[in-house]
């Protein structure tokens, strides 16, 4: 699973993920067409990775690490 990295895309809705904390390490990620972008929430205008929906959809799915 190799991202790349990319600007911004264009306006799309971002989720923050559920395991985040109020710590401010966080990560959010936008469905795109074709493309799961990944980027930091504490820098929003910054850049983002891309995987593909298959290779977010195993890492999604992967279970936790001891």
């Amino acid at each position: 699973m190799t991202p790349t990295t990319s600007p911004q895309p264009e306006p799309v809705a971002w989720r923050k993920s559920s395991h985040s904390g109020d710590e401010g390490a966080c990560v959010e990620m936008a469905v795109l067409p074709g493309a799961v972008a990944v980027r930091d929430s504490k820098d929003p205008g910054g850049p983002t990775l891309r995987f593909t929906p298959a290779a977010w959809a195993s890492f999604a799915d992967a279970p936790p690490r001891p």
